[in-house]
């Protein structure tokens, strides 16, 4: 049986999708974001970004976004 595609994680923009992706890919976890880019467009685009692994790889690739949430919150 085929591993399938879930979402994990739903973000207000691509770029925020994107960079939970390269942190996953850290992680050796592959990932895809869904979601259109807008780049073309000459004004913003209100779009739903989502970011998506394989089903057998989803509670670890959740883990490691929630444990990098409170070091952003900080951050800032």
């Amino acid at each position: 049986m085929a591993d399938k595609l879930i979402t994990i994680a739903e973000f207000p923009d691509y770029g925020e999708a994107d960079l939970a992706k390269q942190l996953l890919d850290d992680f050796g976890i592959k990932s895809v974001v869904m979601g259109e880019k807008f780049s073309v467009l000459p004004y913003p685009v209100p779009s739903l970004a989502k970011l998506q692994v394989f089903e057998s790889q989803a509670k670890q690739a959740q883990e490691i976004l929630e444990s990098q949430e409170p070091q952003e919150r900080q951050e800032q």
